[in-house]
């Protein structure tokens, strides 16, 4: 087939070839020209240079862009390692400001320890909170003082404001709170200003109802409920809450004691209970010292019923 005269390539070609010789040619001509020493050709290459420098600044001007945009990717760079320094350092704020959070709450609790007032006859061990049972059945919660700090089961606990159950179960390192809200607890307590005194029952409820009142019309919603010492068991005056009117319409008590937040735990040092050794002295009293009664005579002594005169 033959070729066709109209290709385009057969004008381009030797096109090419001459503007490469010619670009060849003026780069020579510049290497020369820089090239030369001569006091002449030095004044010609400084006005070349002052003539067409200048007005070639939009060439460089890609130069320029490019050099602005690493100047901004290395300042990126650097911007982001000081983000991931930042981070690093929030997120240790963090923990220790939820450190801080912790400490204040757990200060908060021993302030309120602080502010009870109590018999200054009644000493105390302060425990912290290990466990809490969360059974529905069962409410109690697990202390870190036991045997070797002295707790003995019966001991009434406390936290910042009121009472909050007493000591059943006690070990070596641990011992076990029932709160007042367990189903198996029962403490006498005594309502003010009336004096009316009663039986704080748990039923595993928030509101504990109180049983055996002496006279419920002498009792009010918003009177004051504490411990009222019988029993020598807890000591009295203790707060417990104060009288509320359930949905049931009975009176129950709505607890003074924080039960959300145990965390510390006072145990009261219970007085001691001088124990009963002698049973008989509680049905009859005890005879009176004296001389003895003399003995009754048999009828053989005193004649009487003899046969023979």
């Amino acid at each position: 087939m033959a070729r066709n005269r109209t290709d385009p390539e057969e004008f381009t070609r030797p096109l090419r070839r001459v503007l490469v010789g010619l670009l060849v040619l003026v780069l020579l001509a510049l290497f020369a020209l820089w090239r030369i020493d001569s006091p002449r050709v030095e004044r010609f290459r400084a006005a070349l240079v002052d003539r067409f420098v200048p007005s070639f600044q939009w060439a460089m001007a890609p130069v320029t862009w490019s050099h602005e945009v690493f100047s901004d990717f290395q300042s990126y760079a650097r911007l982001l390692e000081q983000n991931r320094e930042l981070r690093e350092e929030l997120r240790q704020m963090k923990a220790w400001k939820e450190a801080a959070l912790q400490l204040g709450q757990e200060n908060a609790r021993l302030l309120d320890l602080n502010q009870v007032r109590l018999d200054p006859q009644l000493t105390h061990v302060t425990g912290v909170v290990l466990a809490d049972s969360g059974s529905p059945f069962r409410q109690s919660v697990l202390l870190n003082v036991g045997a070797r700090d002295g707790i003995r089961d019966g001991w009434a606990t406390m936290d910042g404001i009121g009472l909050v159950g007493r000591i059943s179960g006690v070990g070596a390192r641990t011992s076990r709170v029932i709160l007042l809200t367990d189903s198996n607890s029962r403490v006498p307590v005594m309502v003010q200003p009336s004096g009316q005194k009663a039986l704080l029952s748990g039923d595993n409820s928030t509101l504990p109802p109180l049983d055996f009142l002496e006279d419920q019309d002498e009792v009010r919603p918003g009177d004051r409920v504490v411990s009222s010492g019988d029993g020598g068991v807890f000591p009295a005056g203790l707060l417990v809450g104060q009288v509320v009117l359930g949905n049931d319409k009975r009176l129950r008590v709505a607890l003074a004691a924080d039960y959300q937040r145990l965390e510390f735990l006072r145990v009261l040092r219970s007085h001691e209970l001088e124990p009963i050794l002698d049973a008989g002295a509680l049905v009859t009293p005890e005879p009176l010292q004296g001389p003895p009664a003399p003995a009754a005579q048999s009828p053989a002594e005193t004649g009487e019923g003899g046969g023979n005169g």
